[in-house]
């Protein structure tokens, strides 16, 4: 008999484990700091994705209101209007409820979909509501972002994934 030796990593103490979803999601809204030159928005938004991320694996760990704090640290940091976040965040969060209400099993692809519509739905409402302040872009200008956005939502969730493990100690 051959005995396999597994190595199994102590989970995080309780007030850690609480902690780190929303630890991180800041964290990816602390990233629009790092400078970035471009014509065009290109830099998805860290943060909402990492929210994305985390609500969409883990759906017991982001309630539906967490979005009002987030989405102002988010605004704080990212120079949106204030409540550009703090709406959109939530509007998203209570959209997957309602999604988690109605379909019992998702793929990664369903997520994709959904995490898709809901950025989409995040730029416009940023675009709509920066256009109360005077600075109206046009709308065609947000596809870059999109997609690009898009594109790094799989990370986001790959990363949520791995701090979840390490979070649970498997």
């Amino acid at each position: 008999m051959r005995l396999s030796i597994v190595r199994s990593q102590q989970p995080l103490p309780p007030i850690a484990r609480l902690a780190l979803p929303v630890v991180s999601i800041m964290l990816g809204s602390l990233l629009v700091l790092i400078p970035v030159i471009a014509t065009v928005p290109v830099v998805p938004s860290f943060g909402f994705l990492m929210l994305l991320g985390w609500r969409l694996l883990r759906g017991d760990l982001i309630a539906p209101w967490a979005g009002i704090p987030l989405g102002l640290f988010d605004d704080l940091f990212s120079g949106a209007p204030l409540g550009t976040g703090m709406a959109s965040w939530t509007f998203a969060l209570l959209v997957i409820e309602a999604i988690d209400r109605r379909v019992l099993f998702r793929d990664a692809w369903q997520d994709w979909g959904i995490a898709a519509g809901l950025i989409a739905m995040q730029l416009l409402m940023a675009w709509a509501l920066s256009g109360l302040t005077g600075a109206i872009p046009y709308p065609y200008l947000l596809a870059p972002q999109w997609l690009c956005s898009i594109l790094c939502y799989p990370l986001a969730v790959r990363l949520a994934a791995w701090l979840d493990r390490r979070r649970t100690g498997r």
